[in-house]
């Protein structure tokens, strides 16, 4: 009986650093979270296939996906000021989609295996998706004329 306490305690304690930290767990965060593992064991399946697999990399590897989630959570807590709404957040999250995408096509491509178009196409979307469209300069002197 203890246990399924502790278990409930458990579940109850992890929703909740959850919703505080991410603001919920959402789809997106669990593709990230796939995402970062993948990217993870084929760049280690790369660098064994190379010979260059060193423990300090992968340590740094670790801390860089860390890293990922830490900056989700600082963009959420920027949209809790800001009303709550998810707009840096989902910005961010789609940021590193694309980034850990990418990495893992490089990966796999180190390691020789041929890539389907349709995975590259993947990242120039979700690239569009992070990075969004450059506004147009309004005013005449943006447009790079400078008159000295």
């Amino acid at each position: 009986m203890h246990e399924k306490v502790d278990q409930i305690w458990l579940g109850f304690s992890t929703g909740t650093l959850i919703g505080y930290f991410f603001g919920g767990w959402t789809t997106m965060l669990t593709l990230l979270l796939w995402m970062v593992i993948i990217d993870f064991f084929t760049g280690w399946a790369a660098a064994w296939i190379n010979g260059a697999l060193k423990s300090r990399e992968g340590y740094y590897g670790i801390f860089r996906k860390v890293t990922v989630f830490l900056m989700i959570t600082v963009a959420h807590l920027i949209d809790g000021i800001l009303g709550d709404a998810h707009y840096f957040r989902d910005a961010v999250v789609f940021f590193y989609l694309a980034n850990e995408l990418l990495s893992i096509i490089e990966n796999v491509g180190r390691m020789g295996v041929p890539m389907p178009d349709i995975l590259r196409n993947a990242v120039a979307i979700f690239e569009s998706k992070s990075i969004g469209e450059k506004k147009k300069p309004t005013d005449p002197s943006d447009k790079g004329n400078k008159a000295s």
